[in-house]
């Protein structure tokens, strides 16, 4: 009985709380309630009350899982390392293993900045009040990349309506070029996902390269820029497949910080990452990508809610939930 008594105090608590903040916030948009965004900008506002805000002792930084965890803890060891001399802070890169993983470590404080890949990165904005501040990039711009559909050059393929009830592998149900914008933009060329094939999830775009690459699937949407980064690890051949279809250009992976960071830590920060320029190696594992390139969710990422809305999807929780679950389940079969 006092343990029910007990959780029914928590209970009205978060109710009064959650009322609480909802009446002190004029405008969320599609943020979760934990969120607010009066200034319109489409990310969350950093908290009002300072006891809200934090300055951590250690730094939590990572890399999208788009490929190997481990891989990219040794391509960004000099700017961690640069990143923990010019903080003042102790800096550990958290491996994470799936887009669900990482905006989960975000929402609840276990990480403090990292890069999420372009579909994730609203997710993270919305569900995880994630403020992208950046993307790899050169002097006068940002780098993008393209939805590519790989197939074997041996195969016969040469077109997206040849895929017609062929073995089809999207990356996971968060990511743009790997589910997002497929749903989007396929049917304008004549195939329509779940109609006209069924689709394999095969969990990251690397693993849907190689799949194409052995067989388990006859093509494959994924993104250019991984493809390539591939090829130039020698992990593939690039002339060993045929790109039958390529889209406009996209943003890359943002680079984000959580909203509640304090303000005067996190812009010692920002400067540490605007400062810093990329290695020879990290130049070359990034397409030729030499610095982190400032830009804003509202501006940048608009090409990316344009195609979520054109497909009938949303960056919202209850959306967020149903494709952590299909990336779950994608995962397991995998295993």
């Amino acid at each position: 009985m006092i343990r029910f008594v007990r959780g029914l105090a928590l209970a009205f608590a978060a109710v009064f709380t959650l009322s609480a903040a909802a009446q002190e916030c004029k405008h969320r948009g599609d943020l979760d309630e934990l969120y607010c965004d009066d200034n319109g900008d489409l990310v969350a506002d950093t908290p009002k009350d300072s006891k809200k805000l934090k300055t951590p002792g250690t730094l939590v930084f990572t890399y999208t899982p788009v490929e190997d965890p481990a891989v990219y803890e040794k391509i960004f060891k000099p700017f961690t390392d640069y990143l923990a001399q010019c903080t003042g802070k102790r800096v550990v890169f958290y491996q994470v293993q799936s887009n669900a993983a990482e905006i989960e470590a975000m929402r609840s404080g276990r990480l403090h900045v990292g890069g999420f890949s372009t579909g994730p990165t609203a997710f993270a904005v919305n569900i995880a009040g994630a403020v992208p501040f950046a993307i790899k990039g050169y002097e006068k711009d940002f780098q993008g990349y393209n939805l590519i559909v790989i197939v074997k050059k041996s195969s016969p393929f040469q077109k997206l309506t040849d895929l017609k009830g062929k073995k089809f592998a999207h990356t996971s149900p968060s990511s743009n070029s790997g589910h997002m914008a497929p749903m989007a933009l396929f049917p304008k060329e004549g195939l329509v996902p779940e109609k006209d094939y069924k689709i394999l999830f095969s969990g990251k775009h690397d693993q849907s390269v190689l799949g194409v690459n052995s067989g388990d699937y006859d093509a494959a949407a994924v993104a250019s820029d991984v493809f390539h980064r591939m090829a130039v690890r020698g992990q593939i051949k690039e002339d060993d497949f045929r790109v039958i279809y390529r889209s406009a250009k996209f943003p890359t992976s943002s680079f984000s910080y959580a909203h509640d960071l304090e303000p005067a830590f996190r812009d010692k920060m920002l400067k540490c990452f605007y400062d810093f320029r990329y290695t020879e190696d990290m130049k070359k594992a990034f397409d030729g990508a030499d610095r982190f390139y400032p830009i804003n969710y509202k501006e940048h990422w608009a090409v990316v809610r344009d195609v979520a809305e054109a497909g009938g999807d949303k960056f919202n929780k209850a959306a967020y939930e149903k494709e952590s679950k299909r990336e779950e389940e994608a995962r397991k079969k995998k295993k």
